[in-house]
């Protein structure tokens, strides 16, 4: 797999490929990380990429021409395009394991009062958000949705079985986890998770996540009910 990150600041994105599982992947060979500047591409000879809005309005738009020979130049390998947006659709584990089979994706940050409209229209393969709310710029989204794909990368993770039993991979959450020693300061872990009897384990498991589902996202659980009805 293959990420273009299109931003004005790289260097916010490059550090987060520099340790851990993410660094592991690129040392194997399962992941390549790209870095575009679309100041790089400006005709402007102060190398300018923004301007005023067209009917005027507070800050300053990214223009249409850096952007536009950007993503003209990724396009020639092929490439999935998605802008991290807040009006964009919301991005879900679903979403990370489809996106997870491309061969490359560019994600384009934006920055100021955000992209000219053109250029969304003309390029983008998909337009996602990662929650109601407004950030500086796309830089942390693009990163949200790589992790999230990246995870889901066949080799990337070292034990993949772990995915099967994460949130969002049904309705309901994952069941609260425990490390060694099971006792700390009073504070006890169940008692079936030490026990050996798996399917014991499994049954709290089960439990556990749908408290935590009914807690937190209750139309979840909800779900989760119909599902296992029609299942039946």
């Amino acid at each position: 797999m293959k990420f273009s990150f299109v931003s004005l600041f790289p260097n916010l994105i490059s550090g987060y490929f520099e340790d851990s599982i993410l660094s592991r992947a690129i040392e194997k060979g399962l992941l390549e990380i790209n870095y575009v500047n679309p100041r790089d591409f400006s005709a402007d000879k102060w190398k300018k990429v923004d301007d005023t809005a067209v009917g005027g309005g507070a800050g300053m738009v990214m223009t249409p021409q850096p952007l536009f020979d950007t993503l003209t130049s990724l396009q020639e390998d092929d490439v999935h395009i998605i802008f991290a947006s807040p009006v964009g659709k919301p991005f879900n584990q679903n979403d990370a394991k489809r996106l997870a089979k491309k061969k490359h994706i560019a994600f384009v940050s934006g920055r100021y009062e955000g992209i000219d409209e053109r250029v969304i229209e003309r390029f983008a393969d998909e337009v996602y958000s990662i929650g109601d709310y407004i950030l500086t710029g796309g830089e942390l989204p693009s990163l949200v949705m790589a992790d999230a794909i990246s995870r889901n990368i066949q080799g990337v993770l070292g034990n993949e079985v772990s995915l099967d039993e994460e949130s969002f991979e049904g309705f309901l959450l994952e069941a609260p986890a425990f490390a060694r020693p099971p006792e700390y300061e009073g504070i006890k872990s169940p008692s079936e998770y030490m026990g050996g009897n798996h399917a014991k384990i499994k049954a709290l498991k089960l439990s556990l996540s749908e408290c935590k589902t009914k807690y937190f996202r209750p139309n979840e659980l909800l779900k989760h009910k119909r599902r296992k009805k029609y299942e039946k």
